[in-house]
């Protein structure tokens, strides 16, 4: 720790300090201030402060730090990271810590990792060189996985401030996927920061038991998860992907970082291929992809993403609509003209009618050459009752026979495969829940070759998410559209039965 003595005057000064909003409630601002940056002599002296990427993660929790101010019942911040290898994750884990240890008096932090080998040969060994550096270091007594507050400081804030310091402090603590209860045992009304680094590792009934730790309603609850994305299994998995509406999410390609050696990623890139196991893993910050059975690689939507637009006014407007009700599933609207998608448009939590609205709102706004509805479930009763208004929309039942049978087993095999062939001259938005619905899906062939697409209900049991958006990109290729011309007036407006409609060339525009 570092040497340097305080008077009292100077003593009280960092704890004003450090114990006020400006440090306390801006985690950036705490690491801007409390570690020697740019100073010569120092490890820090050729860094000006946290990368780029390390600066909105901080910021993140600032934020819900803020948004929790004068509420009764106050949220949990969960935070997941997904990212290549050497961007600095050990760094940002020990910062977070520190900055909890040194804000929050009374907190407990716990800190786990994927082994015991990373949480004390590199975890633990990253926290204890950060806090060496730390102005406050002084502070804090370290042992081999504990960091607690130096006895005369409990004494000073037992004394003056009467706060209890019995569970101050941060352990890092080991896990077992045989004793899992063992993990358990965390609850202090001051706070609770817990922090899984190398998180695809850690067993999901660890994960389970975390949950329980944050029961107290207190503002200062966070629970942050760092790691390369080793597996596509996985509670980790899930937070990106089933459980994606419960944690804040967030996904660094290395090669963005500043200060990394862009060489060693191009080489894993080159020696590899671009899109191997290796290169989502530890370059791009992906999750590998499933394997040979994937219906849509992820390298077509990332072409698909950086493709500039290609606007062609005389293309019709198709809307493609996925109703859902309630539960974690969205209701999602898709706006595409020709090659381009112009809108993705995401509701939750509503009942038929309400959903009924949000048709009927797009419709005024796009004014769309027709409307793709999947009319199973909940579907079918937004369908009648925006035929019954007289609305230019068409029921689509995924099960339907499909218009290449030899090759697609049904409707929606179908429409996958044409939104596919569409995905390799088209431009989407760079919408990290839309690339997870369209590559997550695997091809499902039957006996005869015909091919199938994955089921949502076996999607949810991989603990992946329901395709909502990609569903309804690919209901606007439901069926051929006519060039888009005028719309009919409210007056006008008419459902077109199947023979009325058009066959032409736009089915892959």
């Amino acid at each position: 720790m570092q040497s340097t003595k305080y008077s009292a005057e100077d003593e009280q000064e960092l704890m004003a300090r450090l114990w006020a909003p400006q440090y306390k409630d801006n985690p950036l601002a705490f690491v801007k201030f409390i570690f020697p940056w740019a100073v010569k002599g120092t490890p820090l002296e050729n860094f000006e402060g946290p990368r780029k990427w390390q600066r909105e993660v901080l910021q993140t929790i600032t934020d819900h730090i803020k948004a929790n101010k004068g509420e009764v019942d106050f949220d949990t911040l969960r935070q997941a990271v997904s990212s290549g290898r050497g961007i600095g994750k050990s760094a940002l884990v020990s910062w977070i810590v520190i900055w909890m240890l040194s804000t929050r008096i009374g907190s407990t932090t716990i800190v786990s990792a994927n082994s015991e080998s990373q949480l004390r040969s590199i975890t633990w060994a990253e926290i204890t060189k950060w806090l060496a550096m730390s102005l406050n270091s002084h502070w804090f007594e370290v042992s081999a996985t504990r960091l607690m507050p130096a006895k005369w400081l409990t004494e000073l804030v037992e004394r003056d401030l009467k706060k209890g310091t019995r569970y101050w402090g941060v352990e890092g603590r080991l896990w077992s996927a045989e004793n899992p209860d063992a993990y358990a045992g965390v609850h202090n009304f001051d706070g609770v920061l817990v922090v899984f680094d190398e998180a695809s590792g850690i067993d999901d009934s660890i994960w389970a038991v975390t949950a329980g730790f944050f029961t107290e309603n207190t503002p200062n609850r966070f629970w942050l998860a760092f790691s390369n994305p080793r597996r596509n299994t996985g509670y980790f998995y899930e937070t990106f992907h089933s459980k994606r509406e419960f944690w804040k999410t967030k996904v660094v390609d290395a090669r963005t970082v500043e200060g990394t050696d862009k060489q060693v990623y191009q080489q894993i890139i080159d020696e590899y291929g671009p899109d191997s196991a290796q290169s989502h893993v530890e370059v791009y910050g992906e999750f590998p992809n499933a394997g040979d059975d994937q219906f849509i690689s992820s390298l077509v939507v990332d072409d698909a993403m950086k493709r500039e637009k290609y606007k062609d006014p005389s293309a019709p407007i198709v809307i493609g609509v996925d109703p859902a009700r309630f539960g974690a599933d969205a209701t999602v609207l898709a706006v595409r003209q020709g090659r381009d998608i112009v809108k993705i448009i995401r509701h939750r939590g509503d009942d038929t009618m309400t959903v009924v609205g949000h048709v009927i709102e797009a419709i005024e706004e796009w004014k769309p050459a027709m409307v793709f509805i999947d009319e199973g479930g909940l579907g079918a009763g937004i369908v009648d009752r925006l035929k019954e208004q007289r609305y230019k929309i068409k029921g689509v039942n995924f099960g339907w026979k499909s218009r290449n049978p030899a090759m697609y087993g049904n409707m929606r095999a179908q429409i996958w495969g044409d939104m596919r062939e569409w995905l390799k001259s088209a431009s989407i938005p760079n919408d990290r829940f839309l690339k997870t619905d369209l590559i997550s899906p695997m091809m499902k062939p039957d006996s005869k070759g015909s091919i199938f697409l994955e089921s949502k209900k076996d999607m949810k049991a991989r603990g992946l998410a329901s395709p909502d958006a990609a569903d309804a990109i690919a209901l606007t290729f439901s069926y051929p559209v006519a060039s888009r011309g005028e719309y009919n007036s409210k007056i006008e407006r008419r459902v077109v039965s199947d023979r009325g409609m058009v066959a032409t060339s736009w089915m892959g525009s």
